[in-house]
């Protein structure tokens, strides 16, 4: 999906990937996680970050950023994008043992600093609690989380009723209707055929 960066310009930036990071977060969520220091980079201090943005160097671009619990903040002094993730230096952080200390720190944004989305372009984070209704406003289930493994976004949805959840390509043939004010997504779920032996 289309998302502005925090300067204006538009470009890919897709936030966030909750469930790749495992953690859902609520439409209504006043943080949305940007990313995780995965560890220590070298012994000067740097740390290796999983970003959830995209590209992944833009998550130095909001700013400051929160621990879980809003309890600590770390600004984020610079950052360049290799195979493996986002190196960056933190601010205070000066030594390997200081980074190693940091390890599994998930970082979140307020989500006030967000732009606001383009019409017919969505946070992951505003799909995620939305009703998956058929065309006629039957409840198929619930929007629990928004994959996306390299072809496109996938709504991943509990059916109403069972533990199973489906893939639904987040495309206007499948989801041709978001209404975030009433909370739903209209679902056209894809037929199926039987197989004959």
């Amino acid at each position: 999906m289309l998302r502005m960066d925090p300067s204006g310009e538009t470009e890919r930036w897709p936030l966030p990937w909750p469930r790749a990071a495992g953690v859902v977060e609520p439409a209504n969520s006043k943080h949305i996680l940007l990313g995780r220091i995965a560890g220590a980079h070298g012994i000067r201090g740097e740390v290796m970050i999983h970003a959830y943005t995209d590209p992944p160097d833009k998550i130095a671009a909001y700013g400051p950023l929160d621990d879980a619990g809003g309890t600590r903040t770390f600004k984020l002094e610079s950052v360049r994008a290799t195979n493996k993730g986002v190196v960056a230096r933190i601010a205070g952080i000066e030594d390997r043992t200081a980074a190693e200390a940091l390890k599994g720190i998930e970082l979140y944004v307020d989500r006030d600093r967000l732009p606001a989305a383009a019409e017919g372009e969505y946070y992951h984070a505003d799909l995620i609690g939305l009703a998956a209704v058929d065309p006629d406003g039957v409840r198929l289930g619930e929007i629990v989380a928004v994959q996306n493994y390299g072809a496109g976004d996938l709504l991943e949805i509990r059916r109403v009723g069972s533990s199973k959840a489906d893939l639904i390509p987040f495309t206007d043939d499948y989801a041709p209707q978001v209404d975030l004010e009433a909370g739903r997504i209209v679902i056209l779920l894809p037929r199926t055929t039987d197989a004959k032996e």
